[in-house]
């Protein structure tokens, strides 16, 4: 009689640490799934949001920084979504506010475009709807301006990955580049 109280006590006692157990494996797969939606949006982003995430990412000598971090975006076909960055002017010797400008070219080649999604390079580009290039952006020294470039993807686009990279002058010349990547995915 003993032994059967306490199997039924030991079983109870197994079945409700694997229902907590499971509770508590649902709850975190719920909230990290929230998390890593939240954090890629650039489009869902207000300018203060998004120059608060650049600000994190700046090092104490970058000139130029992309946001996401991890300089992938993935935007599926029919939706419009993009890419965040911010230049900082590190220029030395040299006090005030100087004038810089960006431009978003597509960093494969059109051969390399050719093979792995069939466009070219005129057509990658189209599919930037904002901020394709800036000129006249004033920056005082050691302060940090940020930028977004939209994408909208259109119904039939190649299902691939293109990067495209961003170049920026100072007053003309070559101050900064650097690149992200656009993972197109079906709708």
């Amino acid at each position: 009689m003993k032994n059967k109280k306490a199997a039924m006590e030991m079983s109870m006692g197994t079945i409700v640490t694997i229902v907590l157990l499971v509770s508590v494996l649902v709850m975190g797969i719920f909230f990290i799934q929230r998390i890593s939606k939240s954090a890629t949006g650039v489009i869902d982003l207000t300018d203060q949001q998004l120059r608060n995430e650049i600000n994190k990412l700046f090092s104490e000598e970058s000139k130029l920084s992309v946001y996401p971090g991890t300089r992938l975006i993935e935007i599926k076909q029919e939706t419009t979504d993009g890419v965040g960055f911010g230049i900082r002017n590190l220029l030395t010797g040299q006090a005030g506010t100087k004038t810089f400008s960006y431009e978003i070219v597509v960093a494969d080649s059109d051969a390399d475009l050719n093979t792995k999604c069939g466009i070219d390079k005129e057509t990658a580009l189209s599919w930037i709807v904002t901020g394709k290039s800036e000129s006249s952006i004033p920056i005082p020294s050691g302060d940090y301006s940020t930028q977004k470039v939209l994408f909208e993807i259109p119904t039939g686009s190649p299902l691939c990955t293109i990067r495209y990279r961003v170049n920026v002058n100072a007053e003309g010349t070559a101050y900064a580049t650097d690149f992200f990547d656009i993972k197109i995915k079906a709708k």
